[in-house]
This record gives structure tokens, C-alpha cells and sequence, in this order.
């Protein structure tokens, strides 16, 4: 029996048993159980055909690798990213740490750097670190307005015919609501349309809000289209996106997807207020993505204050209203965060320790696989009979080694077979960012 997993890179065999896998018993949805089962997979020809309590024995004579404990779940989905700004900070960093900053630097660096070449590149090294983290999904919401907007969706266009071997990929619009009442923003409307992406956008607290939304969930009713916003990213109480997009749906009867990122006022407005907007979320079944890392570089920043709020939203009531909640990776090396790697383990391990979502682990766990997957429309997120072998191997054994060390000796599978987990070097993107220094 072999003891080093590593061979899987080297004999791949179409037929293999991994025994004694400790896997979150969510994701094998057993009932009643410890949240952790000691199980063996028998992989065939790419898919898992066989579960079965690990008993020590084989009599099969068929090859298999002894996990010895280590954790094994479904591949990642990341549903919220910004890929197009992705790792400019080094050119383009954030003079203050402040959203406005933040807003202004990415204007700044868009105009004077975005060509098709610097675009792509960036993006598809967004791509390469979140494959070898164990990526099968991601959704990158793209700056869009302009004709610098519409060649970074065929940037991505490209990008996604390439990679489409690899990993599941979806866009969606980043713009002000408004801009679709305009002849440029209906033109962007019907390429996205055509390319299957997702209407998205900012819904900013602004007099004509209602009427923006209006207009918005009309086109996208009309059209079949999802709908994917940025809601409330700041920590004014009086900021109430979040509530003017859930009574916009229900008014509308949309019963298309909506996914509302961010949501951060919410957690500072007060208990009656959250929960009657909670509720409207539940009855215009809204999804809910929250981004805890870059919500906590950005909020509650302020010259020479200590932020005494975390940033983010009402997640664990959001859950407990049978909500759908999702964390994601958000902005990448970035004026809006500047640190990340698009390594969903990194997020889930940070968002349990901001937000605590230790207890238990294992409600949070399909938060960033099965159900952003199922969002995504790209598989169950989940470890079962005849799924595909989508898997990840991490050296650790219990939740507590798991969110304690890095795991960046983890073991991906796709389809079965292990895939190459070396990371991209940073040098990779030299002659872009720093022949501008």
C-alpha cells in the first residue's frame, strides 16, 4: 500500500481506494453523527463509487493510499471576487486605507494601465491561485462601465474558453444602477445577455435607488437574467440597500437568483431594524455573500483610531432564518484589500475567527463549498455516491490543526486525478506592475 500521496501525480490510477479519510460528516449529509467520519472512497474512472465506514480492511485487490486521518472535503466555490483589479497594489496601493481611497486608486490605475495584455494576465494569475488552492468555481465581478469595461468582459470571455477544462467561471457587471438606464449601459446589458453573464452592480442609498431597481429587475425578468449586488459596504445604519432590494424582488415577483454582497450596515443597525430586513431577505429569497477580510481592511478606518466593529454582516442570523450565506474571497492584493491569494481555505479559517463560527464548524463549512456550488450551478458541493472526485486533501486531521496551519501542502484532486498545486510566482507579473515604479 502505498504511503506517500504524492504518487497520485505520478501513477494516477483510474481505480484506487483512499482509506481512512476523516471527512465532515455535513458534506456525506449523515444525520446524528460526530461532525467529523472516518470513512474510504473508492475512486473509478474519476468519479466516487463506493462510501463505507473505514474498517481497516482490503480485499480488494485494487491500489490504495492510507490517509491516516486527513481531512478530505468537496473543491471550493468562490462567488464573489474582483479578478480585473487583482494584484496592482504594488503600483497602485491605497494612500490611506479608506474605501475612498480605495475607489480612487483603482480609477486611477484602470485608466492608465488597463490594456488587453496587463488584463488578462492578471486575471488568469487570479485563476492560477485559486486552481491550485482547489477552486472549482469562481464569479468576478468586473468593472464594466466604458469601452474599457467591455473589453475586460472579453478579456474574461477568452479566459473562460481557455480555462473551461479547469475551473467553472462566471462575470458579473460592476457598475452604478443607473448606469443601464443608458444607451452604453443597455448595449453592456444585451453583450452580457448574449455571453450568459449576470447583472450586477452597486446599490448606493441614493434618491432614485427605487427607480434603479426597478428598472434593473424589469431587464433582468424580462431577459432571464441573475442578478448579483453590492449592497450596503459601509457602516451608516441609515443605509437600507439591502431591504430596497428585497422589496424591489418581491414587487416584481423575481423569482430568478439574486446574491446581495457585503450587507455590512446590517450589523450596525439596530435588532428591530435587522429583523424585520432579515425577513424580507427570507421572503424575496435573497442570497447573502459575506467578505469578511476586506470588510475588516476597509471599515471603521479612521486616521489614528483603533476600528472597534468588524465589518461584517449578521451572518449567524442570516443562518438561522435559513438564509443562504457564503463567504468569498473579495479584492485580491488590491487597493480594497491588500493581502489575499484567493485561497478559499484562508477565508473560510479567517471568517470562522472574525465572525465565530466555531460552534459548531460544521454548520459554516458548505459556506464556501456546496452552497456558493449550488449557486453556481456547477455541482453539489458535496462528497457522495457517483459525484466526481472533486476532492481536497489537507495534511490535518481535526478542525483544530486544519484552521491552525496554513495547508499549503494539500493534495487536489480533479476528476480523480491530482492536480500540479505549485503556485504562481509574484515575479510572474514584474514587467507589469513595476516598469511603471
Amino acid at each position: 500500500m502505498p504511503t506517500d500521496l504524492k504518487e497520485l501525480y505520478r501513477v494516477n490510477p483510474s481505480v484506487y481506494y483512499l482509506r481512512n479519510a476523516h471527512i465532515p460528516s455535513c458534506f456525506l449529509e449523515i444525520q446524528g453523527q460526530s461532525e467529523i467520519s472516518q470513512v474510504d472512497l473508492k475512486i473509478a474512472k474519476g468519479k466516487i463509487v463506493q462510501i463505507t465506514p473505514s474498517n481497516g480492511e482490503n480485499t480488494e485487490d485494487i491500489i490504495s493510499y492510507d490517509l491516516a486521518k486527513k481531512l478530505v472535503f468537496p473543491c471550493f466555490a468562490d462567488l464573489h471576487t474582483h479578478l480585473d483589479r487583482g494584484h496592482i497594489w504594488e503600483r497602485s496601493p491605497n494612500p490611506n486605507g479608506t474605501f475612498a481611497g480605495a475607489i480612487q486608486a483603482v480609477i486611477n490605475d484602470k485608466k492608465e494601465h488597463w490594456r488587453t495584455d496587463d488584463v488578462y494576465r492578471r486575471l488568469e494569475f487570479g485563476l492560477k491561485c485559486s486552481y491550485a488552492h482547489g477552486s472549482q468555481a469562481i464569479r468576478t465581478h468586473i468593472d464594466a462601465t466604458g469601452p474599457k469595461g467591455l473589453a475586460t468582459f472579453k478579456v474574461f470571455e477568452q479566459l473562460r474558453q481557455n480555462w473551461s477544462d479547469r475551473l467553472e467561471l462566471q462575470a458579473a457587471s460592476l457598475v452604478s444602477l443607473d448606469y443601464y438606464q443608458s444607451p452604453e449601459g443597455l448595449a453592456l446589458v444585451e453583450h452580457m445577455n448574449e455571453q450568459g453573464h449576470i447583472l450586477g452592480g452597486v446599490a448606493y442609498m441614493a434618491g432614485d435607488l427605487e427607480e434603479n431597481l426597478d428598472f434593473l429587475f424589469k431587464i433582468a425578468k424580462q431577459r432571464g437574467m441573475k442578478i448579483d449586488l453590492h449592497v450596503d459596504e459601509n457602516g451608516d445604519p441609515n443605509s437600507r440597500a439591502l431591504e430596497k432590494v428585497a422589496l424591489a424582488a418581491l414587487k416584481h415577483d423575481y423569482l430568478g437568483q439574486v446574491v446581495c454582497g457585503h450587507c455590512c450596515s446590517l450589523s450596525v443597525q439596530n435588532t428591530e431594524t435587522s429583523t424585520r430586513i432579515i425577513e424580507l431577505v427570507k421572503q424575496a429569497g435573497i442570497s447573502i455573500v459575506s467578505l469578511p477580510m476586506c470588510n475588516m481592511f476597509l471599515q471603521d478606518r479612521k486616521e489614528n483610531t483603533t476600528p472597534f466593529w468588524r465589518g461584517i454582516t449578521r451572518v449567524h442570523e442570516l443562518q438561522l432564518q435559513d438564509i443562504s450565506v457564503c463567504f468569498a474571497s473579495d479584492n485580491c492584493r488590491d487597493p480594497f484589500y491588500g493581502y489575499g491569494d484567493n485561497d478559499m481555505l484562508d477565508v473560510l479559517s479567517q471568517s470562522i475567527k472574525i465572525a465565530h463560527l466555531d460552534k459548531p464548524y460544521a454548520n459554516w463549512f458548505k459556506s464556501v463549498t456546496s452552497t456558493p456550488s449550488r449557486l453556481m450551478g456547477v455541482s453539489s458541493g458535496m462528497i457522495a455516491i457517483n459525484s466526481t472526485a472533486d476532492l481536497i486533501i489537507f495534511s490535518a486531521r481535526y478542525f483544530s490543526e486544519l484552521f491552525s496551519r496554513p495547508q499549503h501542502d494539500r493534495l487536489v484532486l480533479k476528476s480523480g486525478k491530482a492536480i500540479d498545486t505549485v503556485l504562481p510566482s509574484y515575479s510572474e507579473l514584474d514587467d507589469l506592475i513595476f516598469s511603471w515604479i
